[in-house]
């Protein structure tokens, strides 16, 4: 189905209507955290699991799974590659699957996951549970690969067109692509997603549009939980118009009035922009989705392959700089997992970021480690004062509520810090994660409490125990053929963005095998064809 189509209503309707717990498998944290808050605004019993809980709260979530009569339980893929949690798993009345971004168990998918190919042994332990594979961004060889890698006995495959007839897709060219981005946003009101690249520039991007008084905010991965948290709200809220953002941004957002979505920069793959494109106009209403191009793009896009595929010498010195760095020896290291800042690595080792990122996403598709840039410890709190001063501070109402909270939740936060689950706290109080962390800050500041906000670091676990530097290698599947296939979808992508002839809608559809539909009528192709007739 189309982004923004529904795909969650068609696990969400029926795991209602079934006795049982539906097994959610999900990418990325903050969708994961997304669709468990809208289950619990109406009165659904939800949970996830993810990397960086601790094993008291994953054990609790298990325990209220078990116990607790909740309907959705939402998982990240790499956890499923704990024999032992997959056992804690078989003890659950599982009665359906789901598999959210499906195409990331294909590795000719664009973006391939190693963790999801443990999906299927899922299935072998629930083997009366259906099992549902959502996607809207799959080739129709990506198709048949999730359906062989998830184990269907037969093809079945429940397809809805991607059309979105609402949306305009535009290619301009421009050499100053700010000034152009600053001309459509004054000529199209309403909401905006403007995509670039790379994480200083979205700071600088919104700087500029603030100058020219369009409000704008910024967001990519490396900012801290909190302050991705609200910015994102605030965006959603209305309280900035326009929010600048790398790839990071976007994915299980339900914002519904988003009239343009702008690229500064060409995505890598068609599937890419397809779906952050899509983002646009999911009140149906008209929207505009541009693709920024000129004369420096196609040089960029060149650099892209030695960046995202470098030379197998690097590839090796990388693993070998990491041992290094961790201190761990050959033939020592399985099962140990370390935090790994990526820019810290890079800089003590004169490293490019770039490309050790690769090199790492390398590593692990061959098996040799894990790599997760998405792990997140939990908040901890201590209070500072007793009881009785605490009562006395001079506190909002809202305060007094979050410390009553904590109080009867955390037993021991007077006498050291306390991992604390803010999202029940929050949804106790009915308050955002937002909200609740500015509050906490603000208690902090006041010294009344110690706060340490969520963070986020890098993690590298050994899958297998450490190799000689002269042993390491990333066989053909893992590195010829997907360096190939990443190619060809670089120029795709580069096809789509300098060609004028063919509508961009049947383009677009046609790659994802609709070689049926019409011209769209609304794309810069087809509106200057109706000029010149």
């Amino acid at each position: 189905m189309p982004t923004g189509g529904g795909k969650s209503l068609c696990f969400q309707v029926p795991a209602l209507a079934k006795d049982g717990l539906c097994l959610v498998v999900s990418p990325l944290i903050a969708l994961m955290r997304d669709q468990v808050e809208n289950l619990r605004t109406r009165d659904i019993k939800a949970a996830a699991i993810f990397t960086g809980l601790t094993l008291e709260e994953t054990h609790a979530v298990l325990d209220n799974c078990r116990f607790g009569d909740y309907k959705f339980l939402y998982l990240s893929p790499e956890r499923l590659e704990s024999a032992e949690f997959r056992r804690q798993l078989n003890t659950l009345p599982v009665s359906m699957i789901a598999v959210d971004e499906a195409h990331c168990i294909s590795q000719w998918g664009y973006d391939f996951r190693p963790s999801y190919l443990r999906i299927a042994e899922i299935r072998e332990l629930f083997p009366e549970a259906p099992v549902l594979a959502l996607t809207a961004t799959a080739t129709p060889d990506v198709i048949d690969d999730i359906q062989e890698r998830l184990l269907f006995k037969e093809k079945n495959v429940l397809r809805r067109s991607f059309q979105r007839e609402n949306l305009s897709y535009v290619v301009r060219h421009a050499d100053n692509k700010l000034a152009e981005l600053i001309h459509i946003l004054r000529s199209v009101a309403g909401s905006s997603i403007v995509y670039v690249r790379n994480r200083q520039k979205t700071k600088e991007v919104a700087q500029i549009l603030d100058q020219e008084g369009i409000s704008a905010t910024h967001f990519h991965a490396g900012l801290k939980t909190t302050d991705k948290q609200l910015k994102q709200d605030s965006w959603k809220q209305g309280k900035y118009r326009v929010i600048v953002a790398t790839n990071a941004f976007g994915m299980g957002i339900d914002k519904p009035d988003v009239r343009t979505v702008i690229h500064l920069d060409l995505p890598d793959t068609i599937e890419a922009y397809f779906q952050e494109a899509g983002r646009a106009g999911r009140d149906g209403k008209r929207a505009y989705c541009v693709l920024l191009v000129n004369d420096q793009d196609k040089q960029k896009l060149h650099k892209r392959v030695s960046d995202t595929y470098p030379d197998q010498e690097f590839i090796a010195k990388v693993y070998q700089d990491a041992a290094d760095w961790l201190e761990v020896g050959a033939g020592s290291g399985l099962g140990h997992s370390f935090q790994f800042p990526l820019d810290e690595f890079c800089r003590d080792r004169h490293l490019p970021m770039l490309p050790t990122y690769s090199a790492l996403q390398l590593l692990a598709q061959a098996g040799l480690i894990a790599w997760t840039d998405e792990q997140e410890s939990r908040p901890r709190l201590m209070m500072l004062t007793t009881k009785e001063e605490l009562y006395h501070s001079d506190l909002t109402q809202q305060q007094e509520s979050i410390i009553n909270s904590l109080f009867r939740r955390y037993t021991g936060i007077f006498a050291e810090p306390q991992y604390i689950d803010d999202e029940l706290v929050s949804n106790e109080l009915g308050i955002s994660l937002s909200e609740l962390s500015e509050q906490l800050v603000m208690l902090a500041r006041r010294r009344l409490l110690l706060y340490i906000p969520r963070s986020h670091t890098p993690y590298l676990t050994y899958t297998r125990e450490r190799e000689v530097t002269e042993r390491v290698y990333i066989p053909d599947s893992v590195y010829e053929q997907r360096r190939k296939l990443y190619v060809e979808k670089l120029q795709a992508m580069e096809e789509y963005a300098t060609q004028t002839q063919f509508c961009r809608s049947q383009l677009l559809l046609a790659y994802f095998g609709e070689t049926d539909a019409p011209p769209c009528g609304e794309c810069d192709v087809c509106k200057s064809k109706m000029r010149n007739a």
